[in-house]
């Protein structure tokens, strides 16, 4: 039952909220029904909220992050049967990446169809399999059962120092924001995979055969900034990280509203790396390809805040871009190419809405 000091309208639908405050009212009756739990303290209700759970293991953190994929909102017809199963083992290594965690073990639960071919199990296995050693990471258990369509449901389970964990809380005014690659590729990608057959033949027809390339490999075989993550933990420079799932936008957001001193983030339009490709397909499509960075995710590159005298050489060596800056406004801004600044609304990709 809610609480009772919750006053919400009657017959809410999860659909009028979203994905994002779900998972805020669920760690908030958590805390409230949990207060005095022996295995719970203060950061472990924080850590809740981030990229994945921190669990104390002496001078490490255990950590813990899950993934649901379901074949009908999330696997595009074009994914083969190999690339779905890499994709569900890449999508908890990012959450890993984001904390600067080194993975040790994941778990696989499958929702298979009865007339699902043996061969394309074998083949969604194969994916998982192969991106668990590309990832260096044990499938060490899981589930199966019968499902209306394929839902594949992993579990990533990695270790931190804890003098070293990332996390969304932690940036700081003055720290440079950065990504660790170019942004709205996945999304061009998608927009091609999911575009009606007609739109699809006409691209076809108008992009580039390497562009084509380019962002059907991003879409569909996404890699997560595994030793990336690792390695900028290591450096003691960032001070707050997540990865960009749901769109550069609402990743920003994330940071902002985990942050307990207030700070906001000034991006720059001029300074998100967009590649020509990304403007390419955008142009064909008559849409803006700043959308594409901010709005659509799934490029599983990393979003970092870092101390600014650190961020020089760390650019050169972990091939940096900066975007913005965190400031102690507490809002989310843009300065769009004329030089103006305006606020960024935290949108993006959102499940139930």
């Amino acid at each position: 039952m809610p609480s009772k000091d919750i006053k919400q309208p009657k017959n809410l639908k999860i659909s009028d909220i979203g994905e994002k405050k779900l998972i805020k009212r669920l760690l908030s009756r958590s805390r409230a029904l949990q207060p005095n739990s022996p295995f719970f303290d203060d950061f472990y209700f924080k850590s809740l909220s981030d990229d994945a759970a921190l669990i104390d293991l002496d001078d490490k953190y255990l950590v813990v992050t899950a993934d649901l994929i379901l074949e009908s909102a999330h696997l595009p017809q074009d994914m083969s049967p190999k690339e779905k199963g890499m994709k569900v083992v890449t999508v908890n290594v990012s959450d890993l990446a984001a904390m600067g965690a080194k993975p040790i073990g994941f778990i696989l639960s499958l929702g298979l169809p009865g007339d699902l071919p043996l061969d394309e199990f074998d083949e969604i296995m194969d994916g998982v399999l192969y991106s668990c050693q590309n990832y260096e990471i044990g499938l060490t258990g899981g589930d199966t059962n019968q499902s209306d369509e394929l839902i594949l449901s992993g579990t990533g389970l990695g270790v931190v120092d804890k003098k070293k964990v990332l996390m969304k809380d932690g940036a700081s005014p003055g720290d440079v924001v950065a990504v660790t690659g170019p942004l709205g590729v996945a999304a061009a990608g998608f927009e091609f995979l999911l575009s009606p057959p007609p739109v699809k033949e006409v691209l076809k027809k108008n992009l580039k055969p390497s562009t084509l390339k380019l962002i059907k490999k991003h879409a569909i075989e996404p890699q997560a900034r595994l030793n990336e993550g690792i390695m900028l933990a290591d450096t003691g420079a960032v001070t707050s990280a997540t990865d960009i799932t749901d769109g550069l936008a609402s990743e920003v957001g994330e940071l902002v509203s985990a942050s307990e001193n207030g700070v906001g983030i000034t991006l720059y339009e001029t300074l998100i790396p967009i590649i020509p490709e990304v403007e390419e397909v955008a142009h064909a499509l008559n849409k803006d390809p700043l959308d594409f960075a901010l709005y659509y995710g799934e490029d599983f590159e990393l979003l970092l805040t870092v101390e600014k005298d650190d961020f020089s050489h760390l650019k050169d060596q972990f091939g940096l871009y900066e975007v913005g800056v965190v400031t102690s406004s507490g809002k989310m801004e843009i300065v769009n190419k004329d030089g103006k600044t305006n606020l960024l609304e935290s949108k993006g990709y959102q499940h139930f809405k």
